[in-house]
């Protein structure tokens, strides 16, 4: 039975798409619709999408295509959204609305706009110049442990290979005001950790009001706000929260934050900094604006004043260009840091993007399958090395949830963003310190 005026919403892609989830639940319940979870009982069908990679666009076409047309269904796509996904959808007679990542608080309208104009398609792919959806945040994830808090959206970086600045727009950062208001709202219904998101979380940059730097803001210039002062300012107001952040680009990563992590006990010791390629060849093809270099004075400076910080990457194989001796120099960089963890791509050509319309596609797919799985067998190795030095140590872990092979075991994450599987005798939201005795090259296990 279809449930009039309620919704279900499917979320594909990264951290950034399910805190828009988040938001969009927000504004549809805001405006009097339900939010239900079984797709076949929900007149608003919602598809919060990513794109970033050609390998997704196969599986939302196929979605699209098992859906059963059901008249008085509304069918939307949000989310990141191709250049060529937008000619799919557009040409879809199923799809009814579709709008970019600015426009969610006009959601609620636009379907009233589409019942009104008897199922005519809306499309409207506008970005917005100051929306970062201040003050929407009282929906959260149901286990009340952990939640996303977007404070940057969009990227101006414009790496070549990159699709983010056409479908999320342009990098803005939001208001602290905001930013802290939903931390105490958070920290008040008794979550445990927050993790800050954004395409680029360490280019934050707000120019605050008077009576922003009158009350929080102690530095020399005092009405800018930088990341490491956003970071330091939450950390020292909410020392219990646990703090992770999320996703770093090394060009913008200054010492000023790495002494603000070890600072601060309630950071967390895990930085995701994608390196992409260890080529300078390849780095500059890409618009990457460090070199190998310099990327590895930055992990060493990690290092020196955080020893115990666990570091993960991207990277791209087999990008335009690419020979087997650049390749060998990624292989090299992952040998020499011995990564923690690593998220390695092969490259797929994105319309619109520099790299597709400069560059030639010209290593082969199996000469990319081949340099992803010497560089995922060398991460392997890595990472179990890295695992290792944890046996026989005490680790601090909020538990999250069960695992998801048993429920006779939980799981939870360390500092360093590992996880660790304990004996089902804790509860779901706790906070403990647990004696790890083995591992595998991707959990610790600990006794109870």
């Amino acid at each position: 039975m279809i449930i009039k005026n309620s919704f279900y919403i499917k979320t594909y892609g990264c951290q950034m798409n399910f805190s828009d989830t988040e938001i969009v639940i927000n504004i549809l319940k805001k405006n009097k619709y339900k939010y239900i979870k079984n797709i076949n009982n929900s007149n608003i069908i919602i598809f919060n999408i990513c794109t970033i990679r050609s390998k997704i666009d196969v599986k939302i076409k196929n979605i699209i295509k098992n859906i059963k047309y059901i008249k008085n269904r509304i069918i939307c796509i949000i989310g990141c959204i191709s250049f060529e996904m937008k000619n799919f959808f557009i040409n879809n007679e199923k799809i009814n609305i579709i709008i970019s990542p600015d426009l969610y608080r006009k959601l609620p309208f636009l379907i009233k706009q589409f019942i009104y104009f008897k199922n005519k398609k809306i499309i409207n792919f506008n970005f917005l110049k100051n929306e970062t959806y201040d003050n929407i945040y009282k929906y959260k994830r149901i286990n009340k442990i952990s939640a996303y808090i977007t404070i940057t959206r969009g990227c101006d970086n414009m790496c070549t290979f990159c699709i983010v600045p056409f479908t999320k727009g342009r990098e803005k950062s939001r208001n602290p005001k905001s930013i802290l208001k939903e931390c105490k709202y958070l920290y008040d219904n008794n979550y445990k950790e927050i993790i800050l998101l954004g395409q680029n979380v360490d280019s934050y940059f707000w120019y605050g009001k008077k009576d922003y730097k009158k009350n929080y803001f102690l530095y020399k210039k005092n009405n800018i706000i930088k990341f490491y002062n956003l970071l330091e300012i939450i950390a020292k107001k909410f020392p219990k929260l646990r703090i992770r952040f999320i996703t770093s680009n090394p060009q913008d990563f200054s010492i000023k934050i790495i002494k603000i992590i070890k600072k601060y006990k309630n950071i967390c010791r895990y930085l995701h900094l994608p390196f992409q390629s260890g080529s300078n060849k390849i780095l500059k093809l890409m618009n990457r604006k460090y070199t190998k270099k310099k990327y590895i004075k930055l992990i060493k400076n990690i290092k020196k004043e955080i020893p115990d910080c666990a570091i993960s990457y991207d990277v791209i194989v087999g990008f335009p260009n690419e020979t087997y001796k650049d390749h060998l120099k990624t292989i090299n960089l992952i040998k020499k840091i011995k990564f923690h963890y690593g998220y390695t791509f092969i490259y797929s050509e994105r319309l619109t993007t520099y790299a597709q319309k400069k560059y030639i596609d010209n290593v082969s797919l199996i000469e990319k399958n081949k340099r992803l799985n010497e560089i995922i067998f060398l991460q392997k190795k890595n990472s179990l090395y890295n695992m290792k030095k944890y046996i026989n140590t005490f680790q601090r872990i909020l538990i999250e949830g069960f695992s998801k092979k048993s429920k006779k075991y939980l799981y939870g994450r360390n500092s360093q963003n590992i996880i660790v599987i304990v004996k089902n005798i804790y509860k779901i939201g706790e906070l403990i310190k647990v004696y790890i005795y083995g591992c595998t090259s991707t959990v610790l296990f600990a006794l109870k």
